[in-house]
């Protein structure tokens, strides 16, 4: 979506107007200004924990929960979201749990997030335009518009499958005895840049 400014939307920093000022990340007071809540966070892991048993025995929520140090309580209500989205079936009776209902490489992150968030914004407004007097000509609106799609967008890159996949290479290198470098991943939808 093309707005009236002619390509895409530069803040002042970026016109060279205002001095950018960058926060030490290694502060211990800095903190992230834009979080994924711990539902997308747990619901991600729960899904690697069903994807890399697939095939499998379905999982029981409470031994899922044990393994990754979260409470059992939240992870149900996660998993019954991602239920609700098609993500995760349940397996009823002895031996029953739940599991996978779309193969890892079919589930993209983008769509986890959205179902786990409960949209595809930054802000309430993006979603329910009416929820705000000012929505209609409200600029900020426009630019959180253009940093969410941006988000989804690079989301929509990696599937479950690459998140497996990172894992193993992580667990490999964790064994490995090797030179201090920042870890490096192949996913075939990322650009050359992101690898």
């Amino acid at each position: 979506m093309r707005y009236p400014c002619e390509g895409s939307l530069k803040g002042p920093a970026e016109r060279g107007t205002v001095p950018v000022r960058r926060a030490n990340p290694w502060k211990e007071e800095t903190r992230p200004m834009i979080t994924l809540s711990t539902r997308s966070r747990y619901g991600t892991r729960l899904l690697m924990s069903l994807a890399r048993h697939r095939g499998e025995n379905p999982l029981q929520i409470a031994d899922i929960a044990r393994d990754q140090g979260i409470s059992a309580k939240y992870l149900e209500q996660i998993a019954l979201a991602l239920k609700k989205a098609g993500l995760v079936e349940t397996v009823r009776g002895r031996g029953g749990g739940h599991r996978l209902a779309k193969d890892p490489e079919e589930i993209t992150l983008d769509e986890v997030v959205a179902v786990l968030e409960g949209g595809r914004g930054l802000v309430r407004c993006l979603a329910q335009p009416r929820s705000c007097a000012r929505a209609s000509r409200c600029a900020p609106r426009l630019v959180w518009e253009e940093i969410s799609q941006a988000i989804f967008d690079r989301l929509s890159l990696w599937t479950l499958g690459d998140l497996l996949r990172m894992e193993d290479r992580l667990m490999n290198r964790a064994t490995e005895p090797q030179e201090e470098q920042p870890p490096t991943f192949y996913c075939p939808s990322l650009p050359r840049s992101l690898m």
